[in-house]
């Protein structure tokens, strides 16, 4: 007997085999919707197939072989789904009672959002704001690159990309969704064709939501839908993951402004870090997080697929499908 789903979960494992697990076993407990859940193994080292498979054998387990990165992973995952939705959800969350529920109730009343996000909550019960962003522009670069930002922290002002102090407890449009939970129809996965997989890790999620928006599609957090998230499950260090976080956006920047737009964001990305960094560099120091995303400028301003090689020690594919960056990147290393 053939067993018809509400939903098809796609998480992407990287070393993550029990916090994957719990955010398998938490959605199960908090759901009653039917879920059809598909792991997608990126290479993990620490036995997660095996182990995945045995605690949850109804569910798909990919072996990718190697480290797709997110966008990769997940658009493998998502080509194996059986029913009208997609949920992208993190390894590294877990599931509150109703969240899914309340999500995919939203999403079916109102289908004129296209692309739907919850609420994320640190482990403590306080909003962590990164279910959704603002986007990127010159003018919150400039706010990054000169310290406002951070002075006026979650300031609609100086400080637009952090959409101010709403809490995400009330419906409400906004320009990003993060992949941390993430909602879309099958059908609107498939028009917007998935994730750019030219991005690796970070910055693939604001891209597809600026496709959908650019498709007519309105994101929407839905307050109901609650998750926690440890955050960063899968990556070291807050320096070493601010890179990749610094990629993202340089992704974004050479793969979606005008190339003028995009070398002076790249540029205030950099005055920003420098700021940030110098006063751990003037204690001569290990230098601190901003330090050393400093340090690794070259790697991350040129964003991906070339920071694959140098932040992850991923080579570049020579049969690259995208080769219309190539010249933003070579421009890139050399500034």
């Amino acid at each position: 007997m053939t067993t018809t789903y509400d939903v098809s979960t796609v998480i992407v494992n990287y070393n993550t085999r029990e916090d994957t697990a719990q955010s398998i076993s938490t959605l199960r407990a908090t759901t009653a919707a039917t879920v059809q859940t598909i792991v997608v193994d990126n290479g993990s080292s620490d036995g997660s197939i095996a182990a995945l498979r045995e605690q949850f054998p109804d569910i798909t387990v990919i072996d990718a072989g190697a480290n797709l990165g997110f966008a990769a992973g997940v658009n493998r995952g998502a080509r194996m789904a059986e029913s009208p939705w997609v949920l992208l959800l993190n390894p590294d969350v877990v599931v509150l009672p109703g969240a899914i529920d309340a999500l995919l109730a939203f999403a079916t009343a109102h289908p004129e959002h296209g692309v739907y996000g919850g609420r994320t909550l640190r482990p403590d019960g306080t909003t962590d704001p990164s279910s959704c962003w603002g986007a990127m522009s010159l003018w919150s670069l400039t706010c990054f690159a000169t310290g406002l930002s951070t002075l006026f922290r979650r300031s609609v002002l100086f400080d637009p990309e952090s959409l101010g102090r709403w809490e995400r407890d009330t419906v409400r449009e906004v320009p990003v969704i993060t992949g941390c939970l993430l909602l879309v129809s099958r059908q609107n996965w498939e028009l917007l064709g998935g994730m750019d997989e030219r991005f690796f890790l970070y910055g693939e999620d604001a891209d597809f939501s600026a496709r959908a928006r650019a498709r007519g599609l309105r994101p929407v957090i839905v307050p109901d839908a609650a998750i926690i998230h440890a955050v960063g499950g899968s990556t070291a260090s807050s320096g070493r993951k601010m890179s990749m976080v610094m990629a993202g956006k340089a992704t974004v920047l050479l793969t979606s402004w005008h190339p003028v737009a995009a070398r002076i964001g790249i540029a205030l990305l950099q005055a920003g870090t420098a700021l940030r960094a110098l006063p751990g560099l003037l204690r001569r120091r290990d230098g601190g997080r901003w330090a050393g995303v400093w340090h690794a400028r070259r790697d991350w301003r040129a964003g991906y697929p070339a920071a694959k090689a140098s932040l992850f020690g991923i080579d570049e594919d020579p049969h690259d499908r995208h080769p219309g960056i190539r010249h933003l990147h070579a421009e890139g290393a050399q500034r």
